[in-house]
């Protein structure tokens, strides 16, 4: 099988060696994906190609919440005040806004609830004199840690917007390893972090998925290559 067409993002290695072994990441260049579109016909157009028994597909969450309507243009949501103050509050990383912005806030006001988002808040605020970080996130969980806001390197329109996690990211997973017959991991990745938000099996080791995206091979922007075929080697 040819695969000369997958070629590895700039400043990334094809194989990783891992302590399960080594694999091959060809990242898989799709179309823009917009709210509605068909992951499985997308994955039938750009990466089954590609594929041969034993592969697994690693795939972007981000796609996945656009596919399901879960990403808004950040003129379209209205921060309460609430969020306004909460937002302040948020410690703001280089590689990515998180909560730090109202417009997230609200999403996550509204997708987690605001009892759980307020609680998460005061035991931030309670332990971060004792220099504790990153008690918000962990207790305002995995759908709060995987929104995210306007980003200069994601590619256009979505620079502009914010997202929410995906909905039910496992069940997806399961319904498309029926389409293809192989495992699908659905990946919240960046340059400080590997999360993985979805399974198709439970078998699937956590920990092999994030040593296979130690360097985060895909890419969100010009590269537009948020699916990746993972292959043992």
């Amino acid at each position: 099988m040819d695969m000369s067409a997958l070629t590895p993002n700039p400043g990334k290695d094809l194989v990783i060696k891992t302590s399960f072994g080594n694999f091959a990441r060809y990242p898989v260049k799709t179309k823009l994906v917009k709210s509605g579109d068909s992951i499985p016909a997308i994955l039938d157009e750009c990466a089954m190609p590609y594929t041969q028994k034993g592969d697994m597909i690693f795939i972007s969450e981000k796609i996945i919440a656009i596919s399901q309507g879960r990403s808004f243009d950040i003129d379209d949501i209205h921060p309460s005040k609430l969020a306004t103050l909460l937002s302040k509050f948020v410690y703001k990383s280089p590689y990515g806004i998180g909560l730090g912005m109202p417009e997230t806030m609200e999403l996550a006001l509204r997708d987690v609830g605001k009892a759980r988002i307020l609680f998460a808040a005061f035991c931030s605020a309670v332990t971060k004199p004792f220099g504790v970080r990153g008690v918000f996130y962990k207790i305002a969980g995995t759908g709060a840690r995987a929104i995210d806001g306007p980003c200069d390197c994601t590619i256009p329109p979505y620079n502009h917007c914010a997202k929410l996690a995906p909905k039910d990211p496992d069940k997806v997973a399961r319904e498309l390893k029926k389409h293809t017959g192989l495992d699908v991991v659905i990946m919240d990745a960046n340059d400080i972090g590997r999360e993985i938000l979805g399974r198709s099996s439970e078998d699937i080791s956590i920990d092999l998925c994030k040593e296979i995206f130690a360097d985060n091979p895909l890419g969100q922007g010009s590269q537009q290559t948020p699916v990746c075929i993972i292959r043992k080697v």
